[in-house]
């Protein structure tokens, strides 16, 4: 019976240090934004990288808490986003929102009005990778409740 015991007691160890180590964020959460014009929930920062003259692109992870979102907005090159956890949703103008699922690849082409955010019950990250060479995000207006709530 001691044996027995024993072995369970391993077997649970082993079982939750695998999904803990299933649920760990590759890099740390980062900081909680600071311009909540551009945004509305909370939503954390990390820049991975500083682009320089060798490598003119910029990496940032971003969290957001459940129900967080971005404002429209362009950018005027192009944007990878690369999502790493939780479900979130992703818009062009005047095109159906996407649910989005860790795994999948967004591409936000240049000068396209788009908004991205989390789920109402999920949180949401993802790897942004952004040229810098062509200018800085452009800020538009907030995304209306019926533009989140009509993502399906």
């Amino acid at each position: 019976m001691k044996h027995v015991l024993s072995l369970m007691i391993l077997y649970s160890t082993v079982l939750c240090t695998k999904v803990s180590a299933q649920d760990a964020s590759l890099f740390p959460k980062g900081e909680i934004g600071a311009n909540t014009d551009n945004y509305t929930g909370t939503i954390w920062l990390n820049e991975l990288n500083h682009p320089d003259s060798n490598f003119n692109f910029s990496l940032a992870q971003a969290v957001y808490a459940p129900g967080a979102k971005l404002n429209w907005h362009i950018h005027p090159a192009r944007q990878y986003l690369l999502i790493t956890e939780g479900t979130g949703y992703y818009q062009e103008k005047g095109k159906p929102g996407q649910i989005l699922h860790k795994g999948d690849i967004i591409k936000c082409l240049p000068g396209v009005e788009h908004w991205h955010g989390a789920a109402p019950s999920s949180s949401f990250a993802y790897i942004a990778v952004t040229p810098t060479t062509e200018g800085k995000t452009i800020w538009l207006q907030r995304v209306t409740d019926d533009e989140y709530k009509n993502v399906e």
